[in-house]
């Protein structure tokens, strides 16, 4: 079933942009709520503040299917919360199943970040401060694959020559390992998690869209969205 728009707009937390890439190309799926497993997931030593916060993502994002990332081989398959061994877990938990084989897990942090572990355990990387965040930063790759002339990927070392003088961060991806920038005339996306999750640089990448005006830049989200937006980042 696809999602609407209005359904989605109740959850808030997202720009326009995002809300609209959403209810334009997710789907929503039936996803058990955790608390079906509470009982189990307790006895086998799961924290209740972890149930707790497991539910509530659940809530929110559980059963949400997104397109496929750029990177990452694509991300999860469906949004779903799941506990890890609480000895090795240190307040995270599974975000969902990978699309694809990769050497990592997708995981929400102990302050909801979301990022990638190996084996549920190793190295611990945060991609984005949220998942929010992650959620805007695919919505932005699709709109800023439509809206530039030209889009240039970089790997490895070169990703060291982009000069990002005069780009401001933007915001509303609440960047970590993985940010994108705003220029002139161009969004850079660039993408550290793997490299840092696998302490692999060759695997760094970075993604040039140039040839942009004011709305591919932008996608109609303006300053004062964002820092509305950012008053939520900040409250208790």
């Amino acid at each position: 079933m696809t999602l609407d728009l209005p359904y989605f707009e109740e959850l808030g937390g997202l720009t326009t942009r995002a809300e609209d890439f959403v209810a334009r190309h997710a789907v929503w799926i039936e996803d058990a709520p955790a608390e079906e497993y509470r009982r189990e997931w307790l006895g086998r030593g799961v924290p209740a503040e972890l149930m707790d916060r497991m539910a509530a993502f659940g809530e929110r994002w559980g059963g949400l299917v997104l397109p496929p990332t750029p990177e990452y081989s694509g991300g999860p398959r469906c949004l779903a919360a799941s506990p890890i061994d609480p000895d090795y877990g240190r307040g995270r938990f599974g975000a969902g199943s990978a699309r694809a084989a990769v050497p990592y897990g997708f995981m929400i942090g102990p302050v909801g970040e979301f990022g990638i572990a190996v084996n549920d355990r190793h190295n611990w990387t945060p991609l984005h401060a949220s998942v929010e965040g992650w959620v805007e930063a695919l919505a932005l790759s699709y709109h800023a694959s439509l809206a530039s002339e030209h889009v240039t990927r970089c790997h490895g070392d070169d990703v060291e020559k982009i000069v990002l003088d005069g780009f401001e961060p933007v915001r509303e991806v609440r960047g970590l390992a993985d940010t994108w920038w705003r220029g002139a005339d161009s969004l850079v996306a660039m993408y550290a998690g793997e490299a840092t999750c696998l302490y692999a640089p060759q695997t760094r990448s970075a993604v040039v869209y140039s040839g942009m005006d004011r709305w591919g830049l932008h996608g109609g989200v303006e300053e004062a969205d964002v820092a509305a937006l950012a008053e939520r980042w900040t409250s208790p």
